[in-house]
């Protein structure tokens, strides 16, 4: 007898996703690039018409000059530097504690009771209207400002860390444990990686509060520093360089934030659905 070969009937792509030709560009980027160009050209233009006079509202070309005379000199290799460093050990001393920390406090509802009213006053309070305590105590190095950027870091990471692990599928673990699971192997198995897309999230939006830890720290007796060029500059006047002064912060947020996001598409598949 022949056996009828039943085929699945070819499904419509989707609005928006059709294919694609090989080597073109993804939309996403193509629409991206053209708004930042559309207000870059927007932005030239209302320059040029001088509505404002350079010293209050320079054009692009007028940023682009005063990149080049920012890298024309030494200097500002220690401003990045001093910023970076600042930037890199705060962050990596807020995961370093907020990751963990926050894990715990999920895992552990009895351990969450007790820190929750503890980490919501902290997380409540302007962490900027403490840099005159930090700095009384740990003096106007670099200490301060790394403590600063730690704390301005440090809550994204771990009230998303623990979000990760309170919003885990109950019935998943219900299943690990009538299967013998322990707390220890369902905690490496299946909450650690359950809760990756909260991390990485927590994570990026922990770069941006440390950019802005960097530079509030830096407005506070730096010698060096981004924070510091900006303040200087907007202090004579030099509103083409505090502009520059801005663009490497976007920069490097823009970069941290996009290597992050590949990180959190990589593990999105763990997002528990509604």
């Amino acid at each position: 007898m022949a056996t009828a070969i039943q085929t699945r009937p070819p499904t419509a792509p989707s609005p928006g996703r059709g294919p694609r030709a090989s080597g073109w560009p993804s939309p996403k980027y193509v629409y991206g690039t053209s708004a930042v160009l559309a207000v870059l050209v927007l932005w030239q233009l209302v320059a040029a018409l001088r509505i404002k006079p350079a010293i209050v509202l320079p054009g692009p070309f007028d940023v682009a000059k005063a990149f080049g005379q920012l890298f024309s000199t030494d200097a500002i290799w220690a401003d990045l530097l001093t910023s970076g460093r600042e930037l890199v050990y705060g962050l990596v001393i807020a995961t370093v504690v907020g990751l963990p920390l926050g894990l715990v406090i999920g895992w552990y509802s009895r351990l969450g009771y007790l820190l929750n009213p503890l980490v919501t006053f902290l997380y409540a309070t302007p962490r900027i209207a403490l840099t005159p305590l930090l700095i009384i105590w740990l003096g106007i190095g670099d200490s301060s400002k790394i403590a600063i950027v730690f704390l301005m870091a440090v809550f994204p990471i771990l009230i998303n860390s623990a979000s990760g692990v309170q919003n885990l599928d109950a019935a998943v673990l219900r299943v690990a444990s009538c299967f013998g699971a322990g707390h220890l192997q369902i905690f490496r198995t299946i909450a650690l990686p359950g809760s990756v897309p909260f991390i990485v999230s927590g994570l990026r939006l922990a770069v941006g509060q440390a950019l802005i830890g960097v530079f509030v720290a830096e407005l506070s007796g730096a010698t060096h520093g981004i924070g510091m060029l900006m303040n200087t500059a907007g202090q004579q006047f030099q509103t083409s360089i505090v502009f520059a002064g801005l663009f490497l912060f976007a920069i490097t947020g823009v970069v941290l934030t996009g290597l992050l996001r590949r990180v959190e598409r990589r593990y999105a598949a763990w997002r528990p659905r509604d």
